[in-house]
């Protein structure tokens, strides 16, 4: 119950971080933020040109065709193990996340940083990120699921943080390559594990869910 509680907490600040940090950037009050975090990536690109293409690397793990890869195995490996239910839930949370990054991205209508300031160019909207997003539901719903299969803490520990880390190198090389403003990234952030930490509530609700028998009474 208490790790039920703790998710469900976790879940919605996230979300309210979301909402928030959305209407902070509607109103342009972010914009000062973003400025100096666009001008400051720019200039270390410039001291180091090297960096450009590890980000590029790392940013690719948040791209469409590597998560779209790496859910399908493990959806594959989920059935594999006899868990069809997870697997619809950890599709359903990548479908419909994808599907409402691409909403949030039209309601909000955020352009993306000017080419100038990028190390090259990437059209469409900007708010929230859909890589940062995207991967934060991926990589975090997969980490917490592994960790979920171990029994020692370290373990469980060690596949989370990964998954974090992960995350976190796709949202910071989104900056640093000037393709999104940082608040997109935060918010992408946000968004995505708030998203995951939901589908893996729902998860975690309906395991410890007793089933119903009819020699308890139940229909």
């Amino acid at each position: 119950m208490t790790k039920t509680l703790a998710l469900a907490f976790a879940a919605a600040v996230s979300v309210l971080a979301f909402v928030l940090l959305g209407g902070e950037v509607l109103e342009g009050d972010t914009r000062h933020f973003d400025m100096a975090l666009l001008r400051g990536a720019q200039a270390l690109r410039n001291a180091y040109p090297g960096m450009v293409a590890v980000m590029r690397d790392f940013s690719g793990l948040g791209s469409t065709s590597v998560l779209t890869l790496l859910t399908v195995l493990t959806v594959g490996y989920l059935l594999l193990m006899a868990q069809p239910r997870t697997a619809v839930l950890v599709t359903a949370s990548m479908v419909c996340g994808a599907i409402l990054v691409g909403c949030f991205k039209t309601a909000y209508g955020r352009w993306r940083p000017d080419v100038a300031y990028a190390a090259f160019a990437v059209d469409g909207p900007s708010f929230p990120s859909g890589h940062a997003g995207m991967s934060a539901i991926a990589f975090l719903t997969i980490g917490a699921l592994v960790a979920e299969s171990r029994t020692r803490a370290a373990e469980r520990a060690f596949f989370v943080a990964a998954g974090m880390l992960v995350s976190l190198l796709v949202g910071i090389s989104r900056v640093v390559l000037g393709l999104h403003w940082g608040t997109d990234v935060i918010g992408g952030w946000a968004f995505g594990t708030g998203w995951a930490l939901t589908w893996l509530l729902i998860d975690r609700v309906r395991v410890n869910t007793p089933a119903k028998r009819v020699s308890d009474g139940w229909p």
